[in-house]
């Protein structure tokens, strides 16, 4: 089942989302959304149900990780499947980290996820730069091998811009612009 976004809010409140969680949630909903109604005006087969309620729920394990070293993807998708939200749960689950990117594959709801959420910080829109920082300075602790692969995974996250925005009448640059 795919969730609405009145069922996500409900899901949040039963797994104790906090509500800084919450509000970068709306956000990378609001920003996957601009991005999936362009995507779908150029003509891409992707479900809009599918992108609102996987940014809504992509952090739905967060909460219960802080302050463990328990995956909040991982938790994430594991809510989903107990709950029978299959439909989202691999969204949920690679949000952070995709798995077998195909740069020239269709494009796919949780590419559009995972980079969304890159370009929240907190509540507020971002460029891909800003957030690579602020992740690195956050969760690196200094050490070279995590900063190597954080960077990393940026990169792919460079790549899947470039495919989205390949097919968007808009720059990455207007995306806070186009949230507000």
């Amino acid at each position: 089942m795919i969730p609405t976004a009145e069922d996500c809010f409900q899901f949040m409140d039963r797994y104790g989302m906090l509500d800084n969680i919450r509000a970068h949630s709306i956000v990378v909903e609001k920003v996957a959304g601009v991005i999936a109604k362009g995507l779908i005006r150029a003509g891409e087969d992707i479900s809009l149900e599918k992108i609102i309620a996987g940014a809504l729920m992509h952090d739905i394990g967060k909460t219960s990780c802080l302050g463990s070293r328990y995956d909040h993807s991982k938790k994430g998708m594991e809510i989903c499947v107990a709950n029978s939200l299959n439909e989202i749960a691999d969204i949920v689950s690679e949000h952070v980290i995709i798995k077998g990117y195909d740069p020239d594959g269709d494009i796919t709801e949780k590419e559009i996820i995972y980079y969304s959420d890159k370009r929240v910080n907190h509540d507020r829109v971002v460029s891909l730069e800003k957030r690579i920082e602020y992740i690195i300075d956050r969760y690196s602790g200094g050490k070279a091998e995590i900063c190597a692969r954080i960077e990393d995974n940026f990169k792919i996250c460079k790549q899947v811009e470039e495919k989205l925005f390949s097919r968007l009448d808009f720059e990455p640059e207007d995306l806070e612009s186009l949230v507000k």
